[in-house]
């Protein structure tokens, strides 16, 4: 009966062979303090057929996966991710190899095409895509043609061997009551929340002084011999992110911010950018290559960011929003956080919170900042919180008011 609810098995397509794979890289999965004395440009780390995998390909999707699940790295990551992309391959290779399963032109261009739209939204338009990525449009469509084609196969070759399979309702109950409860996951406290958000805005001349600051902490490093660890300890944002000393490693380009990709894309080894605006951390930045490995990079970097100012008047805002709320109950919340909310990524849904990396709407409570917690703490569901300053999930900071939708404790799965 568990057969049936069992993952689709790659092994099971190639009758239990996996003649074809050759891993040839065991210790590439070590960890990358290992390796920092090590220049390489890339390294395969195993062969499907006529296919390769990089040991780039597997490091990014490590630092996917670490990203969402809030894991750790480790060797078993490392290997699991592995494992993935060979049975992605696999599933490829089988399905090519089946002359039943096809992949028109126009079905590849038309996904591949959506796929370049997707990418160009992220990272903020056409030019910004070629800078992050230094090639043109063509040529980043023909990087991920003969992958996106791989992809299609492998999950038309899916379809093909699960569409006999039928499992009746009476099957699927009796596979979940033979599960032990003392087996099955406790879920963590979960809360589901809504905002408004405004930014306190820095004024002008404090947008020139956090430049000024950050033109001669460049200076100090480039001209006057400091450490730029030292500087970036001493005059880092405590929002950025990497080690006090500014140090980011292993970071994929294609990971990072267009205008922040752009910068360290076309800054040299061993040298020290100009100084650069980043948005999305509304703040001045310069960084330092350290290593460059394909489209893989190891970094230092220094934020500095414009004195804000104390927020009465964003607070005064916020009250007039909840007040209006309160005493207007055909005032809907989702309305007024689309015309008032700052949070762009929050104010289109409503106000709708969702963890910036897993998209879901249920919160683990025990992982909310402490200015979360804080505000929510004496919320009943459907309470609207007094404004408040919170450092937000994607670690912005700003002032909002919130609304509890609901609480869910602790449970079985």
């Amino acid at each position: 009966m568990r057969r049936l609810f069992s993952s689709f098995s790659v092994s099971s397509i190639f009758g239990g062979s996996l003649l074809g794979i050759l891993v040839l890289l065991t210790g590439l999965a070590a960890s990358p303090a290992h390796a920092q004395n090590v220049q390489v440009v890339d390294r395969i780390a195993a062969v499907v057929g006529d296919n390769l995998i990089l040991k780039s390909e597997v490091d990014q999707l490590v630092r996917r996966q670490t990203r969402q699940q809030n894991q750790s790295y480790s060797h078993d990551l490392w290997m699991d991710a592995l494992d993935q992309l060979v049975n992605q391959k696999l599933l490829a290779e089988k399905a090519r190899r089946d002359t039943t399963i096809t992949v028109s032109d126009q079905q590849l261009n038309s996904q591949l095409n959506r796929r370049i739209e997707q990418l160009k939204q992220r990272a903020g338009g056409e030019a910004q895509l070629e800078k992050a990525y230094g090639k043109s449009i063509l040529e980043i469509k023909e990087r991920f043609r003969e992958d996106l084609r791989g992809q299609i196969l492998a999950q038309q070759l899916r379809r093909k061997r699960m569409q006999n399979i039928n499992v009746t309702p009476s099957e699927v109950r009796r596979w979940f009551e033979e599960i032990p409860q003392d087996s099955l996951p406790r879920l963590p406290k979960t809360v589901r929340l809504s905002h408004v958000v405004r930014y306190p805005t820095p004024t002008e001349d404090a947008r020139q002084e956090a430049k000024s600051l950050i033109t001669s902490v460049r200076d100090s490093i480039v001209n006057g011999g400091a450490s730029f660890e030292a500087m970036a300890r001493q005059f880092s944002d405590p929002s950025a992110a990497g080690t006090p000393g500014g140090a980011l490693t292993n970071v994929n380009l294609n990971d990072l911010v267009p205008e922040f990709a752009a910068v360290a894309s076309r800054t040299p080894v061993g040298t020290v950018s100009q100084p650069f605006y980043n948005e999305s951390q509304n703040g001045y930045h310069i960084l330092r290559i350290t290593s460059k490995d394909g489209s893989t990079v190891d970094l230092n970097h220094i934020l500095i960011k414009p004195e804000s100012p104390t927020g009465s008047r964003v607070k005064e805002y916020l009250s007039a929003v909840r007040d209006t709320l309160l005493n207007n109950e055909d005032v809907p919340f989702e309305l007024m956080a689309r015309r008032h909310s700052e949070d762009e990524r929050t104010a289109k849904n409503g106000g709708r919170v969702t963890d910036p990396q897993s998209g879901t709407r249920d919160l683990v409570l025990d992982r909310l900042g402490p200015s979360w917690k804080r505000t929510i703490k004496k919320l009943e569901p459907g309470d609207i919180s007094t404004p408040t300053k919170v450092q937000l999930l994607n670690g912005d900071e700003a002032y909002h008011i919130v609304r509890l939708e609901r609480r869910v404790p602790a449970h079985r799965a």
